[in-house]
């Protein structure tokens, strides 16, 4: 070969990957948007799939990341649990996504943990949860029990004085492990098991009458008498409904929910409910310019003045911003390299402070205990007065209590026990297990 001819083609490859590189830096960030659009939690989590949509729209006007523009791809899962794990498939090997924000159930995510951590996705989950996990591939901005299930029952013991406690929860492991926690953390304060009432009803439950009377009778032996509500999705609105049929006032019966934000208060009558209790890090109505600024953006991109916003909306707001600042860090969206820039990156939330991503993929969030107004807002009544660090296992279970995570190098493990030195099984591999 001729040295003219040489230098032409070496030419022509010089050409070809810097025409590569320039492609690939130019193509946008896919991020998947993972929640149901259709079945009985999409009264929860339509709303923050338009969460994701306002939020990549806002960063694509800012010129996106890394100077590229940012791509949504929505798929529904329709409520189905298994459907989330092949959704999630779906959207990293088909789809090729770079992140992916989604799931509301812990049923949900435990579906797709073995889906994310096999493919070495990324997930960030939103909404408040029971705790007992930590993956490499998931980050937590919803609270665990310590940053909204035991500050609610603090509450109610010390404020309210109450004695007597109803657990009630949709039959999922959500409810069942964080009444667990709750049912402990109970008996370890003094409170005897007679004290004591546990129930669940399916997932849609509509029918509450005989739930609600046999609350009201256990309300009435003399002690004071709350209830703990890890209802889940729209089987909300019956049983509030049926709280209001029945005369339970907040005055008598408080409830304290955990999954009953501003989105669902919406698509009932709140005059009955005035009074009774949400425990959350966020709310609509906190007084801070951060979140006006939210809610402004919210009305705008929904065309709707009444809309409202809530803590799990937050949450999608603290994640999109820690990975978009991880991505930063990085330079790249890598996995692997966007995994070890986020621990300990700090963003702005919507109550006027900080949010840091910890190194067991838990943040740091504040809590709020909210009464319900008769405008379906909150009016927060308590909060602690600086944030707490979320922990992934808990004190208050016999076999949590030794363990911690931290994926840091060189320790990466997500349940090290600090008594015998020793990591277990992934999430994922414990998600399977359990099937």
């Amino acid at each position: 070969m001729n040295v003219k001819k040489s230098l032409k083609l070496g030419l022509s490859a010089l050409a070809l990957t810097a025409s590569l590189s320039v492609t690939a830096q130019e193509d946008p960030i896919k991020v998947g948007i993972l929640h149901s659009l259709t079945g009985t939690m999409a009264i929860s989590e339509t709303a923050l799939k338009d969460t994701m949509l306002m939020l990549i729209e806002k960063q694509n006007e800012a010129g996106g990341v890394l100077g590229r523009q940012l791509e949504p791809v929505v798929v529904d899962p329709a409520s189905n649990w298994p459907l989330f794990a092949e959704k999630a498939r779906e959207l990293l090997a088909q789809e090729d996504v770079d992140v992916i924000f989604g799931n509301w159930t812990s049923v949900s995510r435990k579906s797709v943990l073995p889906v994310i951590e096999e493919l070495n996705g990324l997930l960030f989950y939103p909404v408040q949860y029971e705790g007992e996990e930590s993956s490499e591939n998931v980050f937590y901005t919803g609270a665990a029990p310590n940053q909204q299930a035991i500050p609610a029952v603090d509450y109610l013991m010390n404020n309210i004085g109450v004695e007597r406690w109803v657990l009630a929860g949709t039959d999922y492991v959500y409810p069942r492990t964080t009444n667990k926690i709750l049912e402990t953390y109970l008996k370890d304060q003094g409170v005897a098991e007679a004290d004591i009432m546990i129930n669940y009803t399916p997932f849609g439950h509509s029918d509450w009458q005989n739930i609600v009377s046999e609350i009201k009778r256990f309300g009435s032996a003399g002690k004071k008498t709350a209830v703990v509500s890890t209802i889940n999705g729209d089987a909300n609105v019956p049983f509030y409904r049926e709280l209001g049929n029945q005369g339970i006032a907040a005055s008598d019966i408080p409830v304290v929910a955990f999954s009953v934000g501003e989105q669902e208060l919406s698509g009932i009558d709140t005059g009955p409910l005035v009074g009774h209790l949400a425990a959350w890090n966020y709310f609509m109505s906190v007084d801070s310019d951060a979140n006006y600024d939210f809610i402004d953006q919210w009305v705008a991109h929904t065309g709707d003045e009444a809309a409202v916003t809530n803590d799990p909306m937050e949450a999608h707001y603290i994640g999109f911003n820690m990975y978009i600042e991880a991505v930063k860090k990085a330079g790249t969206t890598d996995v692997d390299a966007v995994k070890d820039a986020i621990i300990g990156v700090s963003v702005p939330n919507l109550t006027g402070g900080y949010a840091t991503m910890m190194p067991n993929h838990h943040i740091t969030k504040p809590v709020l205990i909210g009464e319900i107004q008769d405008n379906g807002q909150f009016a927060t009544v308590w909060q602690t007065p600086s944030t707490v660090a979320g922990d992934a296992w808990s004190d208050f279970l016999p076999g949590s209590r030794d363990l911690i995570a931290d994926w840091r190098k060189p320790m990466s493990c997500g349940n090290f026990n600090v008594k015998d030195g020793k990591c277990g099984a992934s999430a994922g591999e414990q998600a399977l297990a359990a099937e």
